[in-house]
C-alpha cells in the first residue's frame, strides 16, 4: 500500500543491479522503502545516486526499467507502486 504524507505518496521499490552497477555498488538488489511518486525518471536517478554514490561513474550512458520498460533518465513522470521493480541498466559490451 502507497503511504501518503500530506499531498505526496511514497512507493516501497526493490533496486535491480546489473552487470558494472551490481560491480560499483556491491549490491544485485536493494530496497527502497519512500520512494516519492509520481517522480521524474531524472529524479530517481538523483535519488539512487544519493543512495550509491559510485554508480556515478555510469552518468550518461545508463537506462532505467521500469516494470520491464526501459525508461530514459529525463524528465519522463513514473508513477510507482508498492512492489514495483526497478532495474539499473548500464551498457552492455560485446559483439
Amino acid at each position: 500500500m502507497n503511504i501518503r504524507w500530506g499531498r505526496s505518496e511514497f512507493a516501497q521499490v526493490t533496486v535491480l543491479y546489473f552487470a558494472r552497477s551490481a560491480e560499483l555498488t556491491g549490491l544485485r538488489e536493494e530496497q527502497l522503502v519512500a520512494v516519492p511518486t509520481p517522480i521524474s525518471s531524472g529524479d530517481l536517478w538523483a535519488l539512487l545516486l544519493r543512495k550509491q554514490p559510485r554508480l556515478v561513474a555510469l552518468q550518461g550512458r545508463v537506462v532505467l526499467a521500469v516494470r520491464r520498460q526501459y525508461v530514459a533518465i529525463g524528465n519522463q513522470q513514473l508513477h510507482l507502486q508498492d512492489g514495483d521493480e526497478v532495474a539499473v541498466v548500464p551498457p552492455l559490451s560485446g559483439g
